[in-house]
């Protein structure tokens, strides 16, 4: 026999149906954000990285442009097992020259991403407007800003956005999920913490009231404890965006490094759901603050894939990317997390939930410690190596990736 199919008769003694875990592991779509191969740099030439965002490092072979990133982009998906969304920024517009703000974007100015897409087999396109390193992030303030001009250009770009996510839609016949970030806030003790959110709500009121197409797009918010100069006050909170967003129908996007250390997205997941039909996340690994490192397949993966799977939510929650590291291989990266992602999702397909459930629900807490200590010992990387098989993948992706780098990424100078 071989390992795969002694671990799955090992894991039939425990109730558990490997081949289901495998069909529905490659059916979970699994966003990858663009902005990984650049170190958030973008395409539209808005301006130094700003908003309290930073990357460390300078690996070799940084994407540059549009081809040189569609090439990265395609050879990362290739190592990638399951379905694929890709996660794009709206500082990624394909201007070619052409003279136009953030705020004016239009389709067209997207349709190469398109193109690249459908060619990649894709199953949608998701989108975020760019609301920083551009000159109109004033005194590191947006949609809450003083200045009325201020927060119509970062509405208008808004709005436009929506309009290409519903263009997106129609394209790949898929939603389109809009997050909004902001970096606004202040770096010291403000002295007026209510009104900056009146005018984020009165912006973000504006912006849904254009008449977009909720069957196509879905709107998400997203909160941030803190931020390099912005460590006093936030303006899109968790407790604000939470409120509008349960107010005006929308979803909440949940970044696990966007909260103070002791909190954990994992526990977030499950009361959310007892309120909103969906919402997303922003998967990243945070080290002691918002450092946005690479995924890997540790303690929270597990526990935030866990109450997406045994909690029957794989459809309600939408699973994004969002991590920079400049300081390694950028495809390695990619990979590495996105692949970690996988194995946290059929980690958690593969335990006993309803046996575990009824031994809560029973109080009968020991079993269930000693219970939940037994699932580590299953044979899962068996059931793992099985997948990347028939992904047509082999576990090894390292010697792939050092190919490419000698090839094509060190002739980047």
């Amino acid at each position: 026999m071989t390992a795969y199919e002694l671990a799955k008769k090992e894991y039939g003694t425990a109730g558990i149906d490997t081949e289901s875990a495998l069909a529905c592991l490659k059916d979970i779509p699994i966003s990858i954000h663009c902005w990984q191969g650049d170190d958030v740099i973008g395409l539209d030439g808005g301006g130094s990285l700003s908003g309290g965002i930073q990357t460390t490092g300078n690996y070799p072979g940084r994407a540059r442009n549009f081809e040189e990133l569609k090439a990265d982009i395609k050879k990362a998906f290739y190592l990638m097992p399951g379905k694929k969304r890709l996660n794009l920024h709206a500082s990624y517009a394909i201007l070619n020259g052409e003279q136009v703000d953030r705020n004016a974007y239009r389709p067209e100015h997207f349709a190469p991403w398109v193109d690249f897409a459908k060619e990649l087999g894709l199953d949608g396109i998701d989108f975020n407007p760019t609301m920083f390193s551009h000159k109109n992030v004033k005194d590191g303030l947006t949609l809450s800003s003083p200045d009325e001009d201020i927060r119509k250009f970062w509405i208008d770009h808004c709005i436009s956005c929506l309009k290409i996510a519903e263009y997106f839609a129609d394209q790949f016949n898929s939603h389109c999920l809009v997050n909004i970030w902001i970096p606004d806030g202040f770096k010291d003790v403000p002295a007026d913490r209510l009104t900056p959110r009146l005018r984020l709500k009165d912006s973000l009121d504006k912006i849904l009231a254009c008449g977009y197409d909720r069957n196509k797009v879905v709107v998400a918010v997203e909160s941030k404890v803190f931020g390099i100069g912005v460590e006093s006050y936030t303006v899109g909170s968790n407790e604000f965006y939470q409120n509008y967003a349960a107010k005006n129908d929308i979803c909440c996007l949940l970044d696990n490094g966007h909260y103070h250390p002791l909190e954990y997205v994992s526990d977030k997941i499950p009361a959310l759901l007892a309120f909103y039909d969906k919402l997303a996340l922003h998967v990243t690994r945070g080290v002691r603050w918002d450092s946005d490192h690479v995924v890997l397949f540790e303690d929270e993966l597990k526990e935030i894939a866990k109450e997406i799977v045994r909690n029957n939510a794989i459809d309600k929650v939408m699973i994004g990317l969002d991590y920079f590291d400049a300081s390694i291989n950028r495809l390695s990266a990619w990979v590495t997390g996105q692949r970690s992602m996988q194995k946290a999702l059929l980690y958690a397909l593969l335990i006993p939930h309803e046996k575990l459930r009824s031994l809560q629900d029973s109080s009968n807490f020991t079993e269930l410690m000693v219970a939940q200590e037994e699932v580590k010992d299953m044979p899962f990387g068996a059931v793992w190596k099985e997948y990347l098989s028939r992904e047509g993948l082999e576990e090894d992706y390292l010697g792939e990736i050092k190919k490419y780098e000698k090839n094509v990424l060190k002739e980047r100078v």
